[in-house]
């Protein structure tokens, strides 16, 4: 059976941060799309993880598309190499093509704008906008606090049900994560539920 995660949009820093370990699981991550045949959508930078997904995935036969916004172009940051590179107008106009051109969306290590393209596509699920998969590649650790005040303190707060909550699918290994956003993919997200 054909997966039905055909394209996937990774978000992740435009920095390497500070653990060597970022950097390899966004090239592994970049690699194992290639491999899948699966399309890798980003944010179409050259630098830090954003590169090395792209690189990965290049490096493996696979398809790129960046997708970056005309005053980053104009930095000399936008990745040429890639299959295709989209330049927008703006950020939000790049986080609208970037859900539009996938099937799902798979976060590594970041920054805060991560972490807006993050739970911008999880209130999109929630608000019914779209019903595509969200997963989290917890990096040796680096999401641990995040994970827990999504999956517990917003939960315990009154402010998300748990089956909400279980839209973010967590995991420590790049397989796994995919076969769980290709099964999600399937089945569709929690239905929106009041927070009880």
């Amino acid at each position: 059976m054909a997966s039905p995660i055909q394209s996937l949009c990774v978000f992740c820093g435009s920095r390497s941060g500070s653990n060597p370990a970022f950097e390899a699981a966004a090239f592994a991550t970049g690699r194992l799309l290639a491999e899948r045949g699966i399309r890798l959508v980003y944010g179409g930078g050259s630098l830090g993880l954003m590169g090395a997904v792209a690189n990965g995935c290049l490096e493996g036969g696979g398809e790129v598309i960046g997708v970056i916004p005309g005053f980053l172009m104009d930095l000399e940051l936008g990745h040429t190499g890639v299959t295709r590179l989209e330049v927008v107008t703006d950020m939000l106009a790049r986080k609208k093509m970037m859900a539009d051109l996938s099937d799902g969306f798979l976060t590594l290590p970041g920054g805060i704008g991560t972490l807006d393209e993050l739970f911008e596509m999880l209130t999109w699920v929630r608000l019914g906008v779209h019903q595509k998969p969200n997963g989290l590649l917890n990096v040796d650790g680096f999401y641990d606090e995040l994970i827990s005040f999504c999956l517990h303190t917003q939960v315990e707060g009154g402010f998300i049900s748990a089956a909400n909550a279980g839209n973010l699918i967590v995991s420590t290994e790049i397989p796994d994560l995919l076969d769980r956003l290709d099964e999600a993919a399937r089945t569709g997200p929690s239905a929106y539920h009041t927070a009880s």
